[in-house]
């Protein structure tokens, strides 16, 4: 009885993947072949252990083709469409994660970074990693459509991307970090887009350490729309690292910046 049902999922896993598809969740599952909650969970569980499937969240399934049997499932990205569907919320692609998309891969990111607008704790698998920012005005960010083996992601654009890092600068992993990053990040950049994106529910004091921080890997004309906007909002001095104290730091009057630490950027 027990290999019945087996059969019966594996019919429904390999139908799935012939049309393309690589994610189920249960509750499809449980409509479509109508088995009781124990010999499905049996079944289930038994696809997992022989690598046919993975749980990246409760009740939710990607489907592993043979290519990545050794290797704890496809790239999240293949299925991160159908989970963020699954766990009803809205979301991008954000941080190291985009930039490496747009050619940033110095800092390649050991993690896959989405931003979303709902609490989300990361999920971990064998060679996988998701971790899950919160922001809750991530529709005012500007976004793109990424083409992936299975569809379309969404992706923030370079220059939401930029601001990201510095807003989540600690995520990744230093100031320094971020800096290096920007610099292989400009090429995909405009001023004027990036200007654009600032003005959109953006904290003043991060335009100003990103203003500040193009200017230091020599991105000044990248600057020039960011520091209108400092000039035409009167900005009051803050600190460029947030965390450290700024007794004794030098001001720079241009991004009416405390700064406290010295970025050095992997050039």
């Amino acid at each position: 009885m027990i290999k019945q049902h087996k059969s019966s999922i594996n019919q429904f896993v390999d139908e799935l993947q012939s049309k393309g598809r690589y994610t189920f969740t249960r509750q499809e599952i449980t409509k479509k072949l109508d088995k009781s909650e124990g010999a499905l969970t049996l079944a289930l569980n038994r696809l997992q252990k022989t690598g046919r499937i993975i749980s990246p969240k409760r009740g939710f399934y990607v489907i592993v083709s043979l290519e990545y049997k050794f290797s704890e499932g496809p790239p999240p990205l293949w299925y991160l469409q159908d989970l963020s569907r699954y766990l009803g919320c809205s979301y991008y692609l954000g941080l190291l994660s985009a930039a490496e998309i747009y050619g940033a891969a110095h800092q390649s990111p050991q993690e896959l970074q989405v931003v979303t607008d709902v609490w989300e704790r990361p999920i971990k698998l064998k060679r996988s990693r998701i971790k899950f920012f919160h922001k809750w005005n991530l529709e005012e960010t500007p976004i793109l459509e990424h083409k992936v083996s299975t569809g379309t992601i969404r992706v923030s654009t370079p220059e939401a991307t930029a601001i990201d890092l510095v807003r989540y600068w600690k995520d990744v992993g230093s100031l320094n970090n971020v800096a290096t990053v920007l610099l292989e990040l400009a090429p995909a950049m405009h001023k004027l887009r990036l200007a654009t994106a600032a003005k959109k529910h953006v904290e003043l004091s991060v335009t100003q350490r990103l203003g500040y921080l193009l200017d230091l890997v020599g991105q000044n004309e990248l600057s020039e729309g960011l520091i209108r906007l400092v000039k035409e909002r009167d900005a009051r001095l803050v600190k460029l690292r947030p965390d450290l104290d700024a007794k004794d730091a030098k001001i720079n009057s241009r991004w009416s910046l405390y700064i406290n630490e010295e970025v050095e950027p992997d050039l």
